[in-house]
């Protein structure tokens, strides 16, 4: 890189997406996620800086393997880890003070503890968490200016309440309390269900950032119950009358045709999002989806699926994927000169992205913009980023057009220079 690094990628490689603990191995996530920035934020390159921090591995197959080139111990945990993240960030500090830094693909249980200590300490975010938010409440945004309706008319279940889980469940507790929801209001519409069922009040083993979305048992009290004891998806859904189902459980077929057809019972319209990739792990697919609910559903997938025809009409389902918005975050944040990202820096971006969709594309059931479109993207959520960073006093007092301006130039674009004559 060039001696001003802007951008940094960082993963200690401890949960790779569908691949678990990989060591120093996990070095290609943060090249790939540059090579992202590159291409669909227009990021250049020299100024991006990729970093796998080696902390150990607890995969017994890389430990016992002789070719494995990390080191070859188990993970630092606790106090040691703490003061090994803390002296690598504060070595950014001292030789990039101006860069951006993403953590990426960290365990769950480091993952917020880092975005908590280090939010306001440098200039950061967490895309696992705060992108797929940002991304999903997008999709989520033209799902309810299609319908006509508002977060507050529907009941959400979330499935997977890791990190993903946990930024999607946010990002609808903020917009439902936008629309004068209270804490209570906000809790009584989003059942959050992981391993265990439904995550209530007393469930034994809850993560702190699960805690916000726990039911209360007189809540439940008059379910009807399948198993009484444990009240598990097909449970929820039923008694919920949900009318938004969100899934980040990396289970292939969790969604089976019972309950999108109790989905589609509970509403005329109902949100279906199976955000879990590769394909072979999405909860459900586009077809299943259509057959189940008549074609009436809106789903958005975490992975790529062929456009479908029924009764004479395209319909496509959309990516909801991060790339969306984190190429676009960092740019409005480096042009902005944001002291810190913020949450309402994501909500600017998730309205932004929600805005491009255009009017045909609504028509065939598109809750996101085509990926074809990723630059353009990536433009318009970096200046609604950086005029939200400008408005909340962290970032330059430039004008909208001025934003919009700067931001272009900013935009890399490569130029293959020819060397041999035609």
């Amino acid at each position: 890189p060039l001696p001003e690094v802007s951008l940094i990628v960082v993963t200690d490689g401890e949960r790779i997406l569908g691949l678990g603990d990989l060591g120093s191995d996990g070095m290609g996530i943060p090249v790939g996620k540059i090579n992202l920035y590159v291409a669909a934020g227009g990021l250049h390159p020299s100024c991006c800086l990729p970093i796998c921090l080696d902390v150990g591995t607890n995969n017994d197959r890389l430990l016992n393997d002789p070719l494995y080139l990390g080191y070859c111990q188990r993970r630092l945990e606790g106090k040691e880890y703490d003061e090994f993240i803390e002296r690598f960030v504060l070595g950014v500090k001292r030789n990039f003070p101006n860069a951006l830094l993403q953590w990426e693909d960290f365990a769950k249980h480091k993952a917020f503890k880092l975005l908590e200590r280090y939010r306001d300490r440098i200039l950061s975010f967490n895309d696992d968490i705060q992108g797929t938010g940002a991304v999903s409440l997008a999709a989520l945004l033209t799902a309810m200016d299609i319908k006509k309706e508002r977060f507050s008319d529907q009941r959400y279940i979330v499935v997977g309440m890791g990190q993903a889980g946990s930024g999607i469940a946010n990002n609808i507790w903020t917009m439902l309390k936008e629309e004068g929801a209270s804490d209570e209001g906000a809790q009584s519409r989003i059942f959050a269900v992981d391993a265990p069922g439904l995550l209530m009040e007393d469930t034994p083993g809850l993560e702190p950032y699960q805690k916000k979305f726990v039911q209360k048992r007189s809540t439940v009290a008059g379910w009807k119950l399948e198993n009484p004891g444990v009240i598990r998806l097909p449970d929820v859904v039923r008694n919920s009358k949900a009318t938004v189902l969100i899934g980040v459980t990396a289970q292939n077929g969790l969604f089976n045709e019972a309950i999108l057809t109790q989905m589609a019972k509970n509403t005329g319209h109902p949100i279906i999002f199976a955000l879990s990739n590769p394909t072979s792990k999405s909860e459900c697919t586009p077809e299943e989806v259509v057959k189940a609910t008549k074609g009436k559903a809106f789903m958005a997938a975490g992975s790529p699926f062929a456009p479908l025809q029924y009764e004479g009409k395209e319909l496509i389902t959309s990516q909801c994927n991060n790339m969306f918005i984190y190429p676009g975050m960092g740019l409005g944040a480096l042009v902005s000169r944001a002291s810190k990202v913020t949450s309402k820096m994501f909500l600017s971006a998730s309205r932004a992205l929600s805005a491009l969709v255009t009017p045909e594309q609504r028509s065939r059931n598109m809750l996101l913009p085509s990926m074809k479109d990723i630059r353009d993207v990536s433009l318009h959520i970096a200046k609604a980023v950086a005029i939200e960073a400008r408005d909340s006093g962290l970032g330059r007092l430039l004008s909208d057009e001025e934003y919009e301006r700067v931001i272009r130039k900013a935009q890399w674009e490569p130029h293959y220079y020819r060397f041999r004559p035609k």
